[in-house]
């Protein structure tokens, strides 16, 4: 990670098991050539931090906008109301999204969505709150058969028509 960090000239999303090698020591995301994009989940950012989970849930905007700021990312603080804050100190916090999102894999096809949006030029703030955004709201169309049983694969499936959908409300 400190290699990729140093010399990776595009952002990327930075997940999972790569924050976990960062909680160690997260200066490498200082440093890094490109702004990354990190996901934490509330656990995740409680180990970056070196401090309990409830103190991370008590401040979620504070403590994102001041790793965002401090380590010059995108945090995007998974959860309910996920918390999008930019190295600016810039802060969003995303209306989509429900309960049945709590499961395996969520957080992979969110990362996916990120990637392709960094990909296509997306400057890191914005692929964040885009990609957060149409994560949530495809799996609130989805889920408006229930929440319960909601797996990711059916996020995945149903990104295509969620982006139109939300392209045809933009325009």
């Amino acid at each position: 990670m400190r290699w990729l960090l140093a010399n990776a000239a595009l952002p990327m999303v930075v997940d999972a098991d790569a924050i976990n090698v960062l909680a160690r020591d997260p200066a490498p995301v200082r440093a890094a050539r490109a702004r990354p994009v990190l996901t934490p989940h509330p656990g995740e950012m409680s180990r970056l931090l070196g401090v309990e989970t409830t103190a991370v849930q008590s401040d979620r905007a504070g403590v994102a906008r001041r790793f965002a700021t401090e380590q010059r990312c995108t945090v995007v603080l998974k959860g309910a109301r996920s918390v999008i804050a930019a190295d600016s100190g810039q802060l969003w916090i995303n209306p989509t999204g429900n309960p049945g999102m709590a499961s395996g894999g969520m957080g992979d096809v969110l990362s996916g969505i990120l990637g392709g949006l960094l990909a296509q030029g997306l400057p890191p703030a914005e692929a964040a709150c885009l990609g957060v955004y149409l994560h949530g709201a495809v799996a609130d169309r989805v889920a408006r058969d229930g929440e319960v049983g909601l797996v990711a694969s059916e996020i995945l499936a149903g990104l295509r028509q969620g982006l139109h959908a939300l392209r045809a409300e933009v325009d």
